[in-house]
């Protein structure tokens, strides 16, 4: 899907640069996210008062609902799934300005995220398992289990396609909306009402992505029966 003006690649062009814009504004959020993570740290509160207040509210509910579906050693790994959550909800969001573009309606970048998760998965079965995580892959009758491993292989690459795809496709899809909208009606002011919706399925699709990847860890960390 072609932009028609993208601010990040105006200034690339002074500088002939090249890189893909899924890459640069991704680069961007990275910054954007450290730089207000660094500066939270600086004036953090033991009483907490406005942007604190709101961002404790969002990072707390996130991890008492981790915390739920794989218990209290979901916590150890929740910097991962906060950070993922933060990262993928500001690439949904940042698309919605004039002049951005969401890195999360490119391919890429959703597949990257989704290889991310499918690593830390099998990382974290391992590591509370060790070589016995294995019987994961076996199924529950040992003279099945030349059947069942390339199975669980395949369900277990599948996990890695629907986190891709369904990230890509929702993103892509409105950000492409949003550009009809705006060259039909010739105004701003015209794909509003969509944009609103728009900002609650980023939220959605944030809040998905980091919900499977919870359950797709909490069943590594299970005991295989």
């Amino acid at each position: 899907m072609e932009h028609p003006i993208l601010l990040l690649d105006l200034l690339q062009a002074k500088f002939h640069l090249h890189i893909p814009p899924h890459v640069t504004y991704a680069w961007l959020i990275m910054l954007v996210l450290l730089g207000l993570g660094l500066l939270a740290s600086k004036r953090m509160a033991l009483v907490p008062a406005g942007a604190q207040n709101v961002f404790e509210l969002i990072i707390n509910g996130l991890e008492e609902f981790m915390v739920e579906i794989t218990g209290e050693e979901g916590r150890a790994f929740f910097p991962y799934i906060g950070t993922a959550f933060l990262f993928i909800l500001t690439c949904n969001l940042i698309g919605l300005i004039p002049g951005f573009y969401s890195p999360t309606a490119n391919i890429n970048t959703t597949l990257a995220m989704a290889l991310c998760t499918f690593v830390y998965t099998h990382y974290l079965g391992v590591k509370y398992h060790g070589v016995k995580y294995i019987k994961h892959f076996l199924g529950p009758i040992p003279a099945l289990a030349p059947l069942f491993f390339p199975i669980e292989v395949i369900g277990h690459v599948a996990r890695v396609l629907s986190l891709t795809l369904r990230l890509f496709g929702n993103i892509m899809g409105e950000d492409l909306v949003l550009i009809i909208l705006i060259f039909l009606a010739g105004k701003f002011m015209a794909p509003l009402p969509m944009m609103f919706l728009a900002v609650f399925t980023s939220a959605v699709q944030a809040f998905i992505f980091t919900l499977l990847s919870m359950m797709y860890f909490a069943g590594s960390m299970e005991h295989a029966h």
